[in-house]
């Protein structure tokens, strides 16, 4: 079930603070319960905002 983007993104930022530490987007969908498909389009959204980064290849953190 796909959820609203606006709610995705709160979802995954909050993932994304929590953790602490840069994660994989297969990491955001375990530790959400989100499908892939809403996850990667909130990881693009938050990239484009400028809200989290990519430190390395794959992997994505929150900005600081």
């Amino acid at each position: 079930m796909a959820v609203e983007i606006a709610t995705a993104v709160e979802i995954v930022l909050d993932c994304f603070v929590q953790s602490g530490e840069p994660l994989r987007p297969a990491d955001v969908v375990k530790a959400t319960g989100l499908e892939k498909t809403d996850v990667d389009k909130a990881i693009k959204a938050l990239k484009k905002d400028g809200r989290i980064d990519s430190p390395k290849r794959c992997y994505y953190a929150a900005v600081k």
